[in-house]
């Protein structure tokens, strides 16, 4: 098996894994940061690949097809973690556009690869996202919604990178005598 094929199917994993978990739903936002520079086994922000977005973004665009679940993908500090989305999902979700077209230089190899990619792509300051998956320690938890809690799947790596997943949660109010769920 070359590299290209045990990252698709490690990222393929990872997706599996996530869907099976139950914690996002059809219409859900999810927030991919992905170094593939640490995929490869190189320092985030060194050695960037379009061969690993390509593959990257198309095991998560796979989510959009299927299951209905709009994807962000950020980009790298040099355009403030901006991220890339459809403008169908900007508008829907009011986020505020931004004026820049990631490039792997700027932006990074995976933002810039999806932005090539995707029907109408818009780069957005923010959003508040239902899950995240961070690929090689991307800091992706600005664009989580306020609670987000860790989600420990079996796949926890890609290529060299480290994954960590997060899905959120409305925040838990009323104190002691507070009920959270009705009987049944």
């Amino acid at each position: 098996m070359t590299e290209i094929q045990t990252i698709q199917q490690e990222v393929s994993t990872v997706v599996r894994q996530l869907l099976e978990s139950g914690h996002i739903k059809k219409g859900s936002l999810l927030v991919v940061g992905c170094s593939t520079s640490e995929i490869a086994g190189e320092r985030i922000g060194t050695s960037g690949s379009e061969a690993i977005a390509e593959v990257v973004y198309n095991e998560w665009h796979k989510l959009t097809e299927q299951k209905g679940i709009d994807l962000a993908f950020q980009c790298c500090e040099h355009l403030n973690r901006s991220l890339v989305i459809e403008r169908s999902v900007q508008k829907d979700r009011r986020c505020q556009e931004v004026s820049a077209v990631p490039v792997a230089e700027a932006g990074g190899s995976m933002a810039s690869y999806a932005f090539k990619h995707m029907n109408d792509p818009v780069l957005v300051e923010a959003v508040e996202a239902d899950a995240g998956v961070d690929i090689g320690d991307t800091l992706i938890g600005m664009h989580l919604k306020r609670v987000a809690v860790p989600l420990r799947l079996d796949q926890n790596s890609i290529g060299h990178a480290h994954v960590t997943v997060a899905c959120t949660r409305p925040p838990l109010v009323g104190g002691s005598r507070a009920v959270y769920e009705l009987e049944k």
